[in-house]
């Protein structure tokens, strides 16, 4: 009897992800309408409800810049695009790129994920049409041992003639990794007819990525480099997948956005493809390498991360342009820097929204002219949606001590319903929609914000999520100068904020 109750007590019904997907929208469902059943009848005919109107009217605001970009990015994907693959597809053999390099950087991944990742871009070396080269820029030389025997498994194995060439680099950091490698793209005379296609350690190459890319620096002649699809393999809870995946969903949508206009606000780390003639520029590799902020209160500082930032900044001072291909991929295989869910997204956030905050201080000055009209209004957008995105919620807590619950109950339906719709939006892009997704759309929302407002006044603060590096200070008085001057301007800004959202519920 008692192992018939352990067998009981251990057994695990199975049900279909599907039919367990449809559970969890219909509890979300419930769930919303658990909060119309809640709220007083009268509720949206009454004076207290004013304030809706108000938050409204910034909501719309701020919700139209993401129809807008749905909107741009459905053009894209379904009239311009198509239209460039088939001129894409025309273009005739000779009038490819001459040559394929691939740089790869490693540092500190597991021995697994390195050999998945190398075989993947031997494969593409071997199948993408075009005589190639693997630059592999390492630090430690057990990195170099395992490359050499995938090297044998694929190149040698299939009796190919892929060169392969290594550059070591101290332990300083990814943006060395590049420069060097970089300049050792620079010493081959092949340089100028060909494409240099930049993957991350942690990067797995799609089946034929490379090869369907390559036609368009013919088609498109000012296009300095250009962006792919990605998806992700994550190494953790099923909430930290989720969240990467709602990610990469958002991603695309807003990729294909900005493809519209060439104009691409991110060469992703991961794998972007240059002209050959942009990597060997010694300005770009410059600013690749020593890429600086020289701020008005922090002073002058390097960026440490965000080395696709500074590659896309300096495509567009070079004058040329950036594309999305929306149509082929790579898989990022992602490991969670934290072991919790809270601790590994405030992590990441800290590091991409830093490394975003400190492009956009500097690439407005650019101007429109030379950015477009649209992306000079996304970079500016992008300072402003760190405090309209909190005012929703702040407005609703301070309205619910004047007028009572039932101001937030309608908060949270409408937060609810509206994150639903967005939801499935994101189907339109064709990436993985799941019942967490509503929740997560605002947990980025707001915990997004409040880490885009803590790094906006502390810009100089840097770090990598695998690699120690940190940013040191000049001096002790400078870094007193600047701990308390980023406080300061936090308390100050704050204040304001709060001010200005009392009286739009009390006011109301």
């Amino acid at each position: 009897m008692q192992q018939l109750r352990a067998a009981l007590v251990g057994a695990r019904l199975y049900i279909p992800r599907p039919l367990q997907e449809l559970g969890e929208w219909l509890l979300y469902g419930l769930a919303l309408a658990w909060l119309v059943v809640f709220l007083p009848a009268n509720f949206f005919v009454s004076g207290e409800a004013k304030f809706l109107l108000l938050i409204g009217l910034i909501g719309a605001w701020r919700y139209s810049v993401g129809i807008t970009h749905f909107i741009r990015s459905q053009l894209f994907l379904r009239i311009v695009f198509p239209r460039l693959r088939r001129l894409a597809d025309a273009v005739p053999e000779e009038k490819l790129p001459q040559h394929v390099y691939f740089l790869v950087t490693s540092f500190r991944i597991d021995a697994r994920t390195t050999y998945q990742v190398y075989h993947s871009v031997f494969m593409e070396a071997l199948t993408c049409g075009r005589p190639a080269s693997v630059v592999a820029s390492i630090v430690e030389k057990a990195d170099e041992y395992l490359i050499r025997r995938v090297y044998q498994d694929t190149i040698e194995a299939a009796g190919a003639n892929i060169e392969l060439m290594f550059v070591r680099i101290p332990g300083t950091g990814k943006r060395d990794g590049l420069a060097y490698g970089f300049r050792a793209i620079s010493r081959n005379r092949r340089f100028h007819e060909s494409v240099v296609a930049v993957v991350d350690g942690d990067t797995v190459l799609e089946p034929g990525v490379v090869k369907r890319s390559l036609p368009f620096f013919t088609v498109l002649p000012n296009m300095g480099a250009l962006t792919t699809n990605e998806y992700c393999d994550v190494l953790g809870g099923a909430m930290m997948r989720d969240w990467h995946q709602l990610r990469f969903a958002q991603r695309h949508i807003n990729m294909c956005s900005m493809g519209l206009s060439h104009r691409v606000l991110t060469l992703t780390g991961r794998m972007s493809i240059f002209r050959g003639s942009v990597v060997t520029d010694p300005l770009f590799i410059d600013d690749v390498q020593n890429d600086h902020l020289s701020h008005w209160r922090l002073g002058d500082f390097r960026f440490l991360t965000g080395d696709d930032k500074s590659s896309w900044y300096s495509i567009m001072r070079l004058g040329y342009d950036t594309f999305y291909v929306p149509d082929v991929s790579i898989r990022t295989l992602e490991h969670p820097p934290e072991k919790t869910f809270l601790h590994s997204s405030y992590k990441l956030m800290f590091r991409w929204y830093g490394n975003s905050l400190r492009q956009n201080h500097r690439a407005t000055k650019l101007g429109m002219r030379r950015l477009g009209l649209f992306t000079y209004y996304v970079l500016w957008d992008q300072r402003f949606s760190m405090w309209t995105s909190l005012v929703g919620l702040t407005t609703a807590i301070l309205a619910s001590f004047f007028y009572g619950y039932a101001v937030l109950f309608a908060y949270l339906l409408w937060v609810g319903f509206t994150r639903a719709l967005i939801t499935a939006s994101l189907l339109a892009g064709h990436h993985p929609v799941r019942p967490s997704y509503p929740a997560l759309l605002y947990y980025n929302q707001i915990a997004g914000s409040l880490v885009k407002t803590y790094v906006n006044f502390r810009l100089d603060r840097q770090s990598w999520t695998r690699q120690k590096t940190t940013l040191k200070a000049a001096s002790d008085s400078r870094a007193r100068f600047n701990k308390w001057s980023s406080r300061a301007m936090t308390f100050s800004a704050v204040s304001m904020f709060l001010a200005f959202c009392l009286v739009l519920a009390h006011g109301s």
